[in-house]
């Protein structure tokens, strides 16, 4: 009777395998070839900004798909890792997190093209900084001297990020 239970148990194991084995479709066999056209992991490669008549925009560039993108406002800005102060004149922040994302190539390149820490003087944005490229989450500091109102969205062709911040809006001349 446990030789019947032994041979059930191991058949089904066989025909488990094969199943699963089927259902795998035949160009994900090979993994040794990395696929050139898009990266699977989005690389974040620029963060760029500009000052508007009513607001100031961050831009942050992504090759590859967008990935999620969390905002939040936090008391001081930190290096991921290391947990020193991230020197920006401000006294409000804003934390800016792309996960799963990456500033860096499979190699290790960095592959950021934008500012590590810049100062700003425009009405509402005061500096931006890369605080962090570690484990699949890249993240951005943004300084102001004011609480930022801001919005945020996604646009196409190419792949960015977008906040814009609101100020007060005044006469250029």
């Amino acid at each position: 009777m446990h030789h019947r239970h032994t041979l059930a148990a191991v058949t089904a194991g066989i025909l488990l395998t094969a199943g699963i084995g089927a259902t795998i479709p035949a160009g994900a066999a090979n993994t040794s070839a990395p696929n050139r056209s898009a990266p699977t992991t989005p690389l974040v490669v620029n963060a760029r900004w500009a000052g508007h008549a009513s607001y100031d925009r961050l831009v942050i560039d992504v090759r590859g798909a967008t990935p999620p993108v969390t905002v939040h406002r936090v008391a001081a800005l930190h290096q991921d890792g290391s947990g020193r102060p991230v020197p920006l004149a401000g006294r409000r922040f804003l934390e800016i997190r792309l996960s799963p994302a990456a500033a860096h190539d499979e190699a290790g390149r960095s592959v950021y093209q934008g500012p590590r820490l810049v100062k700003l003087a425009l009405p509402a944005l005061k500096g931006v900084a890369l605080t962090g490229d570690f484990e699949g989450v890249v993240t951005l500091g943004a300084a102001f001297d004011t609480e930022p109102v801001y919005r945020t969205f996604r646009l196409h062709s190419p792949e960015r990020f977008v906040i814009d911040v609101a100020h007060p809006a005044s006469c250029r001349r």
